[in-house]
């Protein structure tokens, strides 16, 4: 059951934090024997821990996508040493860049078959907003939002089998076979579901987070905010594809220790964010499980949905709203607008 079709998520932001300490995962690890898997920031936090996890599930090629190619190059090196059969490449992207993604979405077309993308790059906020060069947009909404809505896209038909050995059918079949669909999981967040999100109402939206911010709350309520946009965007894209040939899902694997996601963090805000994940933060192995569960676990169910806590869960409740609603119909047509250059549209026909 997808997560619009529960009610609304309601625990308190306690309750989120002390369940992500009790609730244990409990599924059996999945097996992803043959498969190509590729990772985006995978040479630290989550996605290095992810990326270690992923070839004990027998895996035969894994992709790590990064913006400091060097400094993942010892990290395949590595993983190459440990697991001799299986193939590790490093590919440069950057989510700061259009071009970078594109270029990158056009090498990912030129592979045999691509089973799995995890999209965990992203950026925590900063005290004082950045704005990107390149768009003109703000940078934790650039990375976060916009970014991973382009790259979610362009990799739909190579992760639905086109081009690919695995090519399929609207009905995901191959000569009447049925063929596994593909697996695309975004990385939101639980403070998603405590966005204040003061912007719904606005329109255009996607201009109106350009406006310039300060301070650590603002800095909290961008990333939260950024990260429910995008829970918005896949429950929209999720309805534009068949889960008969690319499963969708997001999935927030808790407030984590060791990673540079708050490493723009600084002063009092740095301080409280230490002290939050000694005293309540999973390990990164811990969290890069939930990722595995996400592609690897949950299903066609899972289609659309927000997972947390090894789960479906509901969403925040402005997703429920008519105003909410209203909101998440201007997202999709402002996004759609903003990535045209990359025939979205066209890409988003031919996935039903």
């Amino acid at each position: 059951m997808a997560s619009m079709a529960l009610p609304p998520y309601s625990d308190s932001l306690f309750k989120v934090g002390v369940k992500g300490i009790r609730v244990e995962n409990k599924q059996p690890k999945p097996s992803l024997a043959g498969q190509t898997v590729l990772i985006t920031g995978s040479n630290s936090g989550i996605g290095l821990a992810c990326a270690q996890i992923l070839p004990t599930l027998s895996i035969s090629h894994l992709i790590l996508a990064v913006r400091s190619p060097s400094k993942a190059e010892p990290i395949a090196t590595s993983l190459r040493t440990q697991h001799p059969d299986l193939r590790v490449s490093v590919w440069d992207l950057d989510m700061l860049s259009y071009a970078s993604i594109t270029s990158f979405a056009s090498r990912c077309y030129t592979l045999p078959r691509l089973d799995i993308a995890i999209l965990n790059a992203g950026v925590g906020g900063s005290f004082s907003s950045r704005t990107c060069e390149a768009t003109g947009h703000e940078e934790t909404i650039q990375v976060n939002y916009l970014s991973t809505a382009l790259l979610s896209i362009l990799l739909l038909p190579v992760l639905a089998g086109r081009p690919s050995s695995r090519r399929s059918n609207s009905n995901g079949s191959v000569n009447g076979k049925e063929v596994k669909p593909g697996r695309l999981t975004l990385v939101g967040s639980g403070t998603a579901l405590f966005a204040a999100f003061e912007n719904v109402k606005e329109n255009p939206l996607l201009p109106s987070f350009d406006a310039p911010y300060s301070g650590f709350s603002a800095a909290g309520e961008r990333y939260a905010t950024s990260k429910l946009i995008l829970t918005m965007f896949v429950h929209t894209l999720s309805q534009h594809v068949s889960s008969k040939r690319v499963i969708i899902n997001t999935v927030e694997p808790g407030l984590t220790s060791g990673t540079s996601l708050h490493r723009d963090f600084s002063g009092g805000g740095a301080l409280f964010m230490r002290v939050m994940k000694k005293l309540s933060a999973r390990t990164p192995e811990q969290a890069a499980y939930t990722y595995v569960d996400a592609v690897g676990v949950h299903g066609e169910e899972s289609h659309g949905a927000f997972i947390m806590f090894w789960e479906v869960c509901g969403v925040p409740k402005v997703m429920h709203t008519d105003e909410g609603k209203d909101c998440m119909d201007r997202l999709w047509k402002e996004t759609m607008e903003e990535l045209k250059f990359a025939d979205v549209r066209e890409i988003l026909a031919s996935m039903k």
